[in-house]
């Protein structure tokens, strides 16, 4: 997983299956983000820190590359 400042990128490229958080959520850190389907596997992202969910980047379905900002935490 890649974090720069508050943001939480893809660790690998794949397809976004379920975002289990919405824009306001409290988050702690480990708690899952999303949920990222790759090479047929479901990889749960987890928070790197705790904070609060300002921004959701993708949506479900959307394919995403390494690197692609995900979630924006504050």
């Amino acid at each position: 997983m890649v974090v720069s400042e508050n943001v939480v990128s893809a660790p690998m490229p794949g397809k976004v299956l379920r975002v289990l958080v919405r824009v306001g959520d409290r988050v702690r850190v480990g708690q899952g983000l999303l949920v990222l389907e790759a090479m047929k596997m479901e990889n749960e992202i987890p928070s790197p820190r705790d904070g609060v969910v300002k921004r959701i980047l993708v949506k479900e379905g959307e394919a995403v590359d390494t690197g692609q900002p995900l979630i924006e935490l504050g």
